[in-house]
């Protein structure tokens, strides 16, 4: 394996991890997030495609997109691409542990206005304490439409002063999340409906649904001694996003040799809302979203069932999902030889009962893919004891058949509204991205 340091990150994988903190700060919301990934895909000259329409061959050639809520497909069909072309993917999530709003928010006591909240995800409530929140979303209109809205950080939940909780000290924090997680707006009076309205440039009597959550308002920065460090809100999984987004562009405007194994493949990215509640929606990787754009696209190509089954047969998914690192303050929690560290590249996340879909075969392609990038990787497992989460990667490998990898860069303070990563590794994770894509 490749040794690295991050003790001074490079001038590149420093311009990439501030670009990565200006997407986190476009993209509050997963709807956000999608709308910001396919401007930056514009940018870099591809178009969209609406799904209501019918796709024809010359719809699907080149570069293209299409959203479905807060979710985003795109991909890079190379010159001559034709049935028999594999697809190469990378998919991740757009969405992040938050706050959500309730249908009917407004709440208030001792003459204060609060808004009511549930919980979206499984955050660490204690970190959503005390920090300047901004609300960010979708509204939906009585005439059908939506509009995007977001705020500045109007919203806070205040702590407990200790002198009111003396035990806190010793027995530690526990919150409540109905009576303790209500964030404060202002002054008795306040209609959030209103706000909401004021800042979509719609009149509050229009809007007849939402779909709102809470972002941390702090924007991201570097920090350490060689400002090694980021701090932002949304790394999980905001770091996959902007890394796929830009790994896609960056292949769009490159050359595409034919491979060791024939034709370029079609260089496709999915980045799916909802996986932090499970991703059982439209627009969720258990949705049929990225099935339905791989079955379009071949059929416009003048493909069938059979050929199409060829081809997921020799396509291959890369699902990217940040992962923990080693904790210097709690080195037991973590097995204790395979040890991911910070500034170390992305590292292959395995594990025996299949709550990550690494395989050997897959293993080896990524590592194929890293060492032709000149990138480090590093290997995750989980301690024993500890059970670890899930990601889309095993969803996605029982929807298509396709030989799923599991992947993503290192984090401390993962689900916490401020998580942290190394500077170096936005742009490693870029770099395997991008190669991978290629084939």
């Amino acid at each position: 394996m490749m040794s690295f340091s991050a003790a001074a990150p490079s001038p590149r994988a420093r311009s990439t991890a501030l670009d990565l903190g200006a997407f986190v700060t476009a993209s509050p919301s997963s709807f956000h997030a999608a709308r910001e990934a396919a401007r930056r895909l514009e940018e870099a000259g591809f178009t969209a495609l609406r799904e209501t329409d019918r796709w024809e061959a010359a719809d699907v050639a080149g570069d293209r997109y299409v959203l479905r809520d807060g979710s985003l497909i795109a991909w890079s069909a190379p010159e001559g691409a034709s049935t028999s072309t594999p697809f190469r993917i990378v998919g991740s999530h757009t969405d992040s542990p938050a706050l959500k709003l309730k249908p009917n928010p407004e709440l208030g006591a001792e003459q204060l206005t609060q808004v009511g909240v549930e919980i979206y995800g499984g955050p660490l409530l204690n970190s959503w304490l005390d920090r300047e929140l901004r609300m960010a979303g979708r509204l939906a209109l009585a005439d059908g439409s939506t509009v995007l809205v977001e705020t500045p950080g109007l919203l806070r939940v205040p702590q407990l002063a200790v002198h009111l909780d003396r035990g806190v000290t010793k027995d530690g924090l526990t919150l409540d999340p109905q009576r303790h997680m209500q964030p404060l707006l202002g002054f008795a009076g306040h209609d959030v409906l209103e706000i909401l309205a004021e800042r979509a440039g719609v009149r509050r009597a229009e809007i007849v649904g939402m779909d709102v959550v809470t972002a941390d308002s702090q924007a991201p920065a570097l920090f350490g001694a060689h400002e090694e460090f980021l701090a932002s809100g949304r790394l999980d999984n905001l770091s996959s996003v902007h890394a796929e987004v830009e790994a896609l562009a960056t292949v769009a405007r490159g050359d595409r040799p034919e491979t060791a194994a024939g034709p370029a493949p079609i260089a496709l990215m999915v980045a799916n809302d909802h996986e932090e509640v499970g991703s059982a929606t439209r627009s969720g990787a258990g949705g049929p979203f990225l099935e339905d754009v791989l079955v379009r696209v071949h059929a416009a190509l003048g493909g069938d069932e059979a050929t199409r089954r060829q081809v997921m047969a020799s396509s291959m998914v890369l699902s990217a999902d940040a992962g923990h690192a080693a904790h210097p303050n709690y080195p037991e929690r973590h097995d204790p030889v395979t040890r991911p560290r910070l500034g170390e590249g992305p590292m292959l996340k395995i594990n025996a009962q299949q709550r990550y879909a690494t395989d050997a075969v897959g293993i080896a392609a990524f590592v194929a893919a890293c060492e032709s990038a000149g990138v480090p990787h590093q290997h995750f497992v989980s301690h024993n004891a500890m059970p670890c989460g899930s990601t889309i990667g095993p969803i996605t490998a029982t929807r298509l058949g396709m030989t799923t990898i599991d992947v993503g860069l290192t984090l401390l303070s993962m689900h916490s509204a401020r998580e942290m990563c190394a500077t170096a590794d936005p742009l490693l994770l870029q770099q395997a991205c991008a190669a991978f894509l290629r084939g």
